[in-house]
């Protein structure tokens, strides 16, 4: 399965208000593991930051004045995104802004569910896993134990890289288990594919744990005490 995790920032908290994208993000995962696979763009908004904003991106108009507009770069980030399955956290957010953007194109483009295999939220899943809590991509990473103390500022693509880190763990680890070899996306760089066989080979070297001789004879008195009480135990064989 390719699933993209994704992350935008925006010139203000509302898409219905004018405010437009300044940056997205994407970091690529397939089979629940990283692949090296990133799309970045930062995008002239042609209008000014609402007061705020750009105290939490850091980015200004004096820096986007040469970024191309989204009608510039949207076939490419269509192309990255297409097919897979989008992971962002506050689905709703970042998908109202881009189908706004995509509304903007004209009714050709259509809507960002029209070129994906669906949305997950992860704000939704940590909501379910932690009920009232706090649940922003900042506490799950204290929570979950996913170094963000470089985060300063709100950046897409550094955010779509924790929000990765975050949705593997916030979904029972599933990127330790493994069922099979890591394999790398096709095109994906000499540095990811040299990961990957890293991954491989830590993999290989991880200990098995075995019960000692004197756990085993514990869990054999137990089992003969069930056996005693009941006739059988559900481990012996049939």
């Amino acid at each position: 399965m390719r699933q993209i995790v994704l992350d935008t920032e925006t010139t203000g908290l509302e898409w219905k208000k004018g405010n437009r994208v300044v940056e997205i993000g994407c970091v690529e995962l397939v089979e629940r593991r990283p692949t090296g696979r990133t799309w970045q763009q930062y995008i002239h908004p042609e209008r000014e930051f609402e007061p705020g904003a750009q105290e939490v991106t850091g980015l200004t108009l004096e820096f986007l004045a040469d970024k191309p507009k989204f009608a510039e770069i949207a076939d490419a980030f269509l192309d990255f995104i297409d097919g897979a399955e989008l992971v962002i956290h506050n689905a709703a957010f970042d998908v109202g802004f881009l189908d706004h953007e995509l509304s903007l194109l004209g009714p050709g483009y259509g809507r960002l569910r029209d070129r994906v295999a669906g949305v997950e939220d992860s704000l939704d899943l940590a909501r379910q896993r932690y009920p009232g809590q706090r649940n922003s991509l900042d506490a799950l990473c204290r929570r979950l134990g996913v170094d963000n103390a470089h985060r300063q500022l709100h950046g897409a693509l550094l955010d779509a890289q924790l929000l990765a880190e975050v949705y593997l763990a916030l979904t029972s680890g599933q990127s330790e288990i493994g069922f099979g070899q890591p394999v790398a996306a096709e095109g994906a760089t000499p540095a990811a594919e040299a990961a990957f066989a890293h991954a491989v080979a830590d993999a290989a070297l991880r200990p098995r744990v075995r019960a000692s001789e004197a756990e085993l004879a514990a869990h054999a008195a137990r089992l003969e005490s069930l056996r005693k009480k009941s006739g059988r135990c559900v481990w012996d064989a049939a």
